[in-house]
Order: structure tokens, then C-alpha cells, then sequence
């Protein structure tokens, strides 16, 4: 996160603050992604855990089988309750993206961080969201082409990051993603 919130660009109190406010922000916004997963899948007779990490987390479950709709709907929840969040900080907070305030500037970033991490989570690779969610509707009898749609949609992503986007970290993890969806895909039989 320190990375993502211009970590190496602090030099003074005030850019330090931001920085804080931005990790923040994504620690936030992560927790109610997976709060989402967690407790939608509760909510189907499963016992949950969330494990935070660097730039994200996951929810594990125990204790229940899950229908393919069932995990469709699970995984969706955690995109889902974090379009909602920033939906709703845009319009309940007027002095969201305000960034002259610091307060501004903190609901602002929960609200870009929320939309921006869950439209990223939604893209068809695997194992993001949507690549869960693809896997879900798909079912396990078309994993060749759930891969396959994983591997084109992150090399897409990575060209794109590389030709429009700054930092490095979004095309390296599509890239990565695409290498490990290939692996998945080189050892089907």
C-alpha cells in the first residue's frame, strides 16, 4: 500500500500524513471487501476467517459446501459491498475528493480505492473475483476456457498497464496471473 499511496514521494509531515490517510483508506476498503465474502458466506451456513495482506486479503470458509450459484454469489459480495461503499461515500459525504481537507482527502481515497480495487477484482482472472465468478458460471467441466479467458484478458491488462499506467505492479500481477493460469492450463489432461 505504501507503494500504490506514493510511498516514495514523502518527504515533508504532510505528504507523510496523506500517505498514512491512504493506507488507511486501503486497509478499509480491503476489510469490508472481505467482510463481504465473509459474511455472505456465513449467511449460507459457513464458519469464515479473513486474513489481511499487502495488497489484499482472502476469506476462507469451513464447514459448508457451496453450489456454484452459492459461490458466485460469495465471491460477487466482496466486489459488491465495495461499489456500495464508495457509491455511498460520493453521495452522503459533500467534502469527499476535497483534497485541500485532510478529511477530503481521506474519503475521497476510500471512495477511489473501493470502486478502483473492485472494478480491478471483477476482471475475468483467475484468481481474482471475476475470475472466480467466470469460474462459478462456467462450472469445472469448461476450466480450459475459463484459463484461457484468463490468460488473454491479464496479457491484455498487462499490455495496457505497461502502455498507459505508471507503476509497474499492475502489469507484473496480470502478468503473473497469466503465468499461473497457463501453469493450471499446461498440467489439465
Amino acid at each position: 500500500m505504501v507503494l500504490l499511496g506514493g510511498g516514495g514521494m514523502a518527504n515533508d509531515r504532510e505528504s507523510l500524513l496523506r500517505l498514512v490517510l491512504f493506507m488507511l483508506a486501503g486497509f478499509i476498503s480491503i476489510l469490508v471487501h472481505e467482510l463481504g465474502h465473509a459474511l455472505t458466506g456465513r449467511a449460507f451456513g459457513a464458519r469464515s476467517a479473513i486474513t489481511l495482506q499487502a495488497f489484499g486479503g482472502y476469506a476462507e470458509f469451513s464447514g459448508a459446501f457451496f453450489t456454484r450459484p452459492r459461490h458466485f454469489l460469495v465471491t460477487a459480495a466482496g466486489p459488491g459491498v465495495q461499489v456500495v461503499l464508495g457509491l455511498l461515500i460520493i453521495q452522503l459525504i459533500p467534502d469527499a475528493f476535497n483534497l485541500a481537507s485532510r478529511a477530503g482527502y481521506f474519503w475521497g481515497r476510500l471512495a477511489f480505492i473501493s470502486l478502483f480495487w473492485a472494478a480491478l477484482n471483477l476482471l475475468p482472472v483467475l484468481p481474482l473475483d471475476g475470475g472466480q465468478m467466470l469460474n462459478a458460471l462456467l462450472g469445472p467441466a469448461r476450466i480450459r476456457l475459463t484459463l484461457w479467458i484468463s490468460i488473454l484478458t491479464a496479457v491484455g491488462g498487462a499490455w495496457l498497464g505497461f502502455k498507459y499506467l505508471d507503476p509497474f505492479l499492475f502489469p507484473a500481477f496480470m502478468g503473473l496471473f497469466a503465468f499461473r493460469s497457463w501453469q493450471a492450463l499446461r498440467v489439465l489432461p
